[in-house]
């Protein structure tokens, strides 16, 4: 392959790269915030803008957790290349293009996996059936738990005998211990580790040694960090039950299309990692910067159509409810990112949607958009296996493998 056609393959894959970057900023990241534009504790332009800004500090900060299954995991015996990642790349941003543009959110962690174990298996790899599943039985674990678990938060905030004051706190003690462990890019990590956490930097700090086996500094640093957000909540709710539920809805879809960001973008830049890390010998930061900026383009251009979509077409919730399906939504991205599994935020926020919805009663719940979505998610999977293995058969006889 000579330089010229090298540096052309180059470009036409990072170019690529960011324009699924920008799909997904578009599509994948923007549920987060669709229960709070449901329940009218912000609006569509301004959820938008901060969807761009979270997502692509959520990229550089705790992406590439996903990069490695994405690239390297999904079939056996291959290595990616530049025409194999181009054409994985562009399968799988043709049906998030179709997402945005029809108003049905396509499921990117579907369309790129399917893409690239169609791409890995045209090249001539084997499948990686263990990996497949554990995907399969954490995608197939995400509508129950995500929508039960909504269920029954929303189903205790609707009850009587359970102040606000303190329901809501509570909720937000529990986000606030999971935000102590979130493993990130900017914190100081432990040998052999690329991303710490506050709770690890408190444990190193203190030095305290482990009393049966428990990490005392890192569990006292989680429970000051869930204690403050405990604190901050209740005396907003305090002072205004409304403005502190609402305050703590905007502050949750926060945190969740961060974490959106460090686990999306791993579908983007997946497939590049060989690319860069390997033949151009780049560091990852700056693979990880490519999908920031391409996520943080399409939050601010392509994210309002879906966000309407999605907060108005599924369930019409009340400011409590969409709470309760935020806070599982949280849990299971960051239980996603921990384990490396590439997951859909359509499919997790979705089904936290219904699940809130639901303990309200099911008039409020498009059960045909419902079915509908579900039988596109499986023919996105199938299809873009097909495709994937179609469209780089077809690159590479017209630039070489």
């Amino acid at each position: 392959m000579t330089g010229v056609v090298f540096w052309g393959l180059v470009l036409l894959a990072t170019l690529t790269g960011l324009l699924t970057a920008w799909t997904l900023g578009a599509n994948s990241n923007s549920p987060p915030f669709a229960p709070a534009i449901g329940a009218n504790a912000i609006s569509t332009m301004r959820a938008a803008f901060l969807i761009g800004i979270l997502a692509a500090l959520g990229a550089l900060t705790q992406g590439g957790s996903i990069s490695e299954t994405v690239g390297a995991g999904l079939v056996n015996g291959v290595t990616v290349t530049s025409v194999a990642a181009t054409a994985g790349l562009l399968t799988a941003t043709a049906f998030m293009a179709f997402g945005v543009y029809t108003g049905y959110p396509v499921p990117a962690a579907f369309a790129t996996t399917g893409a690239m174990i169609g791409v890995g298996l045209s090249l001539g790899g084997t499948p990686a059936f263990d990996t497949y599943r554990r995907i399969a039985t954490f995608w197939a674990l995400v509508p129950p738990v995500s929508g039960g678990l909504a269920y029954l938060t929303a189903t205790a905030l609707r009850r009587d005998d359970i102040p606000e004051t303190v329901s809501v706190p509570l909720l937000a003690a529990l986000v606030g211990g999971i935000v102590a462990n979130m493993r990130l890019a900017v914190l100081p990590a432990p040998p052999g580790e690329t991303q710490g956490s506050i709770a690890g930097f408190a444990s190193g700090v203190t030095g305290l040694p482990p009393v049966f086996g428990v990490d005392v500094g890192g569990v006292a640093a989680t429970l000051l960090v869930a204690a403050a957000a405990f604190r901050f909540v209740r005396r907003r709710t305090q002072a205004s039950v409304d403005r502190g539920v609402r305050t703590f809805l905007v502050l949750l879809g926060s945190v969740v299309a961060f974490s959106s960001g460090g686990s999306q973008v791993g579908l983007a830049t997946g497939p590049l990692e060989d690319l860069y890390g390997t033949e151009l010998g780049l560091p990852g930061a700056a693979l990880l910067a490519v999908g920031a900026v391409g996520i943080l383009g399409g939050a601010w251009m392509g994210a309002p159509r879906l966000l309407q979509a999605t907060s108005r077409e599924y369930a019409q919730l009340g400011v409590r409810r969409s709470i309760a399906a935020l806070v599982p939504g949280f849990v299971i991205a960051q239980a996603a990112i921990a384990l490396g599994i590439p997951i859909s935020f359509n499919n997790i926020i979705l089904s936290g949607v219904i699940g809130g919805g639901l303990a309200g009663g099911s008039a409020g719940v498009s059960r045909r958009k419902i079915g509908v979505t579900l039988g596109f998610w499986i023919t996105t999977l199938v299809t873009s296996v097909a495709l994937g293995f179609g469209v780089y058969r077809l690159l590479s006889l017209a630039v070489g493998p």
